[in-house]
């Protein structure tokens, strides 16, 4: 118990040191890549910091796990380089039996990160985003142009040139309606629509109905058609979300919506994903941390942290990589969030099997 204790004095020490040095790094980056954009737009300094202060919780999501790797790292290179494994190898304690205590740790971590994220660093970057989108004038207009939707399971589809927030409006607007089996079944054009309370209004519109001995009909539209017109403004809207600043009920919301208004989804739903699998790697990073250590006993510092920060930029790019082809479509959303979590598994594994014990 003694050992146990004595571990985890030392791995909460430089955990807690290396967890205030990434958050720094990552809050000055962010600073520095902003900079010039809050000296040109005349940002206050209190705005500034208050961007900055919101920013901490998602720094320290991001940090987690390499301070999580470093500490580890570091604490077991440094118990090597002054012999004090050796004793304990010695009493026949291996070095998965005696890393074990830090793996518990790194599990409660991973589900503790789970919910930190969800709850805290969700809305506080969400907050963040937000002041900075007004500080740098970057507002987002919910207008939209353009737009193709499919409702009612596909059984409408809506096209129209462009939607006002201002007075809820659809301008240029067509609506093919389909019949149980997707075949054509009419369409209604008109120039503009107005949102109701609960149904859009066509004045001036006109349904065209294929008829087999004069082609098409231009009819006035009648009720059953216009009361399925019930699609409601959120729709229509320039409402794209970063999954990012939402949590996980309202990612699942926004991916549905996206489903059932025929957009591509395959980005969103990675982005979703990566908030089950990222927590997750604060658990790997130990296997990864047991395998990298004993490498060296001369400047355990500077190796442990260089091993820390390659194996953390070898990690977010493999997953920059296969998130960006889950976004194209390239491979599946789950595979682009979870390969890189799988592929450490399998490295941290493959080190572990030739770490000295």
């Amino acid at each position: 118990m003694k050992l146990v204790i004595y571990m985890y004095k030392k791995f909460f020490t430089v955990f807690l040191g290396s967890l205030f040095f990434f958050v720094l790094v990552l809050i000055l980056t962010d600073l520095f890549m902003n900079l010039w954009g809050y000296i040109s737009k005349n940002a206050q300094l209190t705005q500034v910091c208050s961007i900055l202060l919101h920013y901490v919780p998602k720094s320290v999501w991001y940090s987690v796990p390499m301070a999580v790797l470093f500490s580890t790292a570091y604490m077991l290179s440094d118990l090597y380089a002054k012999n004090e494994l050796l004793a304990v190898f010695a009493s026949g304690i291996s070095l998965i039996r005696f890393s074990a205590p830090l793996l518990v740790v790194a599990l409660a971590m991973s589900f503790g990160l789970f919910i930190f994220e969800d709850n805290i660093v969700v809305p506080t970057y969400a907050k963040k985003v937000k002041m900075q989108e007004f500080v740098l004038h970057k507002e987002k207009s919910l207008n939209n142009d353009n737009i193709v939707v499919m409702s009612d399971g596909g059984r409408i589809v809506w096209k129209a040139s462009s939607y006002s927030e201002e007075g809820m409006t659809l301008s240029d607007i067509y609506i093919l309606f389909r019949n149980q089996d997707k075949s054509f079944d009419c369409l209604i054009y008109a120039p503009f629509a107005l949102w109701g309370e609960s149904v859009w209004l066509l004045p001036d519109a006109t349904l065209y109905k294929r008829d087999e001995k004069s082609g098409f009909l231009a009819l006035s539209p009648d009720e059953k058609h216009l009361s399925l017109l019930t699609e409601p403004p959120e729709t229509f809207r320039n409402n794209t979300v970063n999954v990012e600043t939402v949590n996980t009920r309202e990612a699942r919301e926004y991916i549905a919506h996206l489903e059932k208004a025929g957009l591509p989804s395959g980005e969103a739903r990675s982005l979703y994903y990566k908030k089950y699998s990222f927590p997750f790697v604060v658990f790997i990073v130990v296997f990864l941390a047991v395998g990298l250590s004993g490498k060296t006993r001369k400047n355990v510092l500077i190796i442990s942290l260089a091993l820390c920060v390659s194996a953390a930029v070898l990690f977010y790019v493999i997953q920059m990589i296969t998130m960006l082809m889950a976004r194209f479509g390239t491979i599946p959303p789950l595979t682009g969030a979870w390969f890189p979590v799988f592929l450490f598994i399998a490295i941290s594994c493959l080190l572990l099997k030739y770490a000295k014990t």
